[in-house]
């Protein structure tokens, strides 16, 4: 997994109308621009756009049928995106827990000794 192929992914999705766009090909299957921007208050171009630049990072294929462009959702960027958090959280679960156990040995260390009366 190339880190600017994640990258690329993480730009596309930052968009929330480019999210919307694919969820909405997710559910359908595959779309056009024309099924998509019916009932949306952008126009087709608009929608078309932000297709090729969820194409373009690799979210989305494209396939022509006749004079219309199909667009299908590609999940192995999502999984590479996904792959990419679990290293980065992992990496924070290891910090944290080091953290916790330093901490916790400095307070032993530091910790005030109870105090013994002589007899």
């Amino acid at each position: 997994m190339g880190r600017g192929r994640v990258d690329l992914v993480f730009d596309a999705l930052g968009d929330p109308a480019r999210r919307a766009l694919v969820e909405a090909v997710a559910e359908r299957g595959d779309a056009t621009a024309t099924e998509l921007a019916v009932g949306l208050p952008v126009t087709r171009q608009a929608v078309a756009k932000q297709l090729a630049a969820l194409a373009d990072a690799g979210l989305l294929s494209a396939t022509r049928a006749g004079r219309e462009t199909r667009y299908a959702v590609t999940p192995e960027p999502f999984s590479d995106a996904m792959a990419w958090m679990v290293d980065v959280g992992a990496a924070w679960d290891d910090r944290l827990a080091k953290l916790r156990r330093s901490l916790a040995a400095n307070l032993e260390t530091n910790a005030p000794r109870p105090r013994t009366r002589p007899l």
